[in-house]
Parts: structure tokens; C-alpha cells; sequence
């Protein structure tokens, strides 16, 4: 009987927290967040190929967490490049787009962090023997999206475990996302990329026996929403809304779903990349 008291006390005290949280007026008024996304990064977000309909880990808890706010999401794709002015201009509410939480973005937006990610080597499956850990990518060539942080943590690396100890530096090649990357990667341009650690379960799942990990990732950084700088009934909103959803069981499913349970995260912050 206790037990079920607490419990209930518990699932009382979660949707009191989340009701407590209230959108912006602008929001409530139009019963949707307007939510930038560029589906091209699966499986956070992406098309599927069948129905042409959005899909993937972003698309599924930002509906789930609108829901749990009282309004539904509305999703508008932009590019890459125009997903931070657009939310700093209030074109857009939100940015949910597997959007790293970096402290030079925190200049211009405030982040909401729901996932982690990891900054990976990789190399096709039939050359794994050659490089049995990163830092035998020292003189290879390297690609990774240029729109990223990815480029940074290459260079970094190369920097600190190639340069520093008298090896040649990784010859960074830029491109254009990382779909392209493992395009040059299969097709020999370039001996290994970098992506998301996150993501290549998902791609490998997808293409079996094409791609290997090189070692652990060289690099952890926090995911987040990001919102404006000065939206902090957003954010607030957000943040509990997500702590819902923990708390009732909808985001381990949906992390399991999109085999990402190793990028889960034990609380959400506020601005807590680095």
C-alpha cells in the first residue's frame, strides 16, 4: 500500500512539474513550437525512404515532448548553416537537429541537453588490421562534414597524438556532410572519416560489413535544443517537459528504438556543453 502511495505521489509530482512548466504565449496562442531541422542525420532525423514522411530519435521525442507541453510540433527543414540565425531571429522556436551544445554556439543560443554524443574514427570494414587504433591515422587522410565541430576535434587530435610526438599530421579532407564522407571512405578517396558516434550503429546496422570503429571516441560533447538566449520560459518549459519524459518511460523506449541507449544522458542541463 505504501508503495503504490509513493508511486502515485510520484507520477502526481511529474505532471504537476510539467503543467507548472508554461509556454511563451506566442506558443500556446499558435498550439505548436516551431521546431528547425535538417533530416539528414540518421537516426536523429532523416526521411523515410518509403514514405517521404520525417522520421528518426529527434522527430519522435520532439512530437513527444510537444505533446507533453499541450501543443504538437511543427516542423520547418532548413539548412545547416541557418538553424542558429533562425532561432535568433524568431523565425523558428527551437532547433532539435542533433545540434551540438558547444560553449562558442552558447554565444548566440541557450541549450537544452538531451543526448550525448562522441566525436568517432572510422574506416571500411576490409582495412580495419591497418589501424587498430587512432592513432595510426597519423599522415592518412581524413574526412568528416565541414559544417561541424567534427573538423576541430580532428585537428585537435592530430595535433595532440601526431604532431606532438614527431608523426606526420592527419590530412584533413572537408565534405560535404556525412553521408558524403562514407561515400569518399567506400570509395577509397579518403582511409577513414569521423561522425557522430552515435549515429554508426544505426549506418552500420544499414550497410553490415562496410564500416569499422577505429578505438573509443577521441571526443564527448553534449546534444542539445537549442533557443534563444533570452527565452528562459522556453527553456524552463523544455526542460521539464523532457524531465517527464524520462520519468515516464518514453525516452529510454525511444532511445532503445533508434539504438542510441549508449548516448543517454542522466539528467537534463541547461548550457552544460562544453
Amino acid at each position: 500500500m505504501k508503495k503504490t502511495l509513493a508511486l502515485a505521489a510520484a507520477l502526481l509530482a511529474t505532471t504537476v512539474s510539467v503543467q507548472a512548466a508554461e509556454l511563451p504565449s506566442r506558443i500556446t496562442s499558435r498550439g505548436a513550437i516551431i521546431a528547425a531541422v535538417v533530416p539528414n542525420y540518421p537516426p536523429l532525423e532523416m526521411r523515410d525512404p518509403k514514405t517521404n514522411e520525417l522520421t528518426g530519435f529527434d522527430i519522435e521525442l520532439g512530437n513527444a515532448l510537444a505533446a507533453k507541453l499541450g501543443v504538437r510540433m511543427q516542423w520547418q527543414e532548413t539548412n545547416f548553416e541557418q538553424m542558429l540565425t533562425s532561432v535568433r531571429t524568431g523565425r523558428v522556436d527551437i532547433v532539435l537537429s542533433g545540434m551540438s551544445d558547444l560553449a562558442s554556439r552558447q554565444e548566440t543560443a541557450t541549450f537544452v541537453d538531451y543526448l550525448r554524443s562522441g566525436s568517432q574514427f572510422f574506416t571500411q570494414a576490409s582495412r580495419a588490421a591497418e589501424f587498430p587504433n587512432p592513432q595510426a591515422l597519423c599522415g592518412k587522410r581524413v574526412g568528416a562534414s565541414r559544417r561541424t565541430s567534427l573538423p576541430n576535434d580532428i585537428r585537435a587530435f592530430s595535433d595532440a597524438e601526431c604532431v606532438a610526438k614527431g608523426k606526420p599530421a592527419i590530412e584533413y579532407v572537408p565534405t560535404e556532410g556525412s553521408a558524403d564522407a562514407r561515400t569518399q571512405l567506400r570509395q577509397g578517396r579518403i582511409d577513414a572519416a569521423m561522425q557522430g558516434g552515435e549515429t554508426l550503429p544505426y549506418i552500420m546496422g544499414l550497410e553490415p560489413n562496410t564500416y569499422a570503429q577505429i578505438g573509443e571516441p577521441v571526443r564527448y560533447t553534449l546534444m542539445g535544443i537549442a533557443t534563444g538566449k533570452e527565452e528562459t520560459q522556453l527553456q524552463q518549459a523544455l526542460a521539464e517537459g523532457l524531465r517527464g519524459l524520462m520519468a515516464d518511460g518514453t525516452y529510454a523506449r525511444l532511445l532503445e528504438k533508434w539504438q542510441l541507449t549508449p548516448s543517454a544522458i542522466p539528467e537534463v542541463q541547461i548550457n552544460g556543453g562544453r
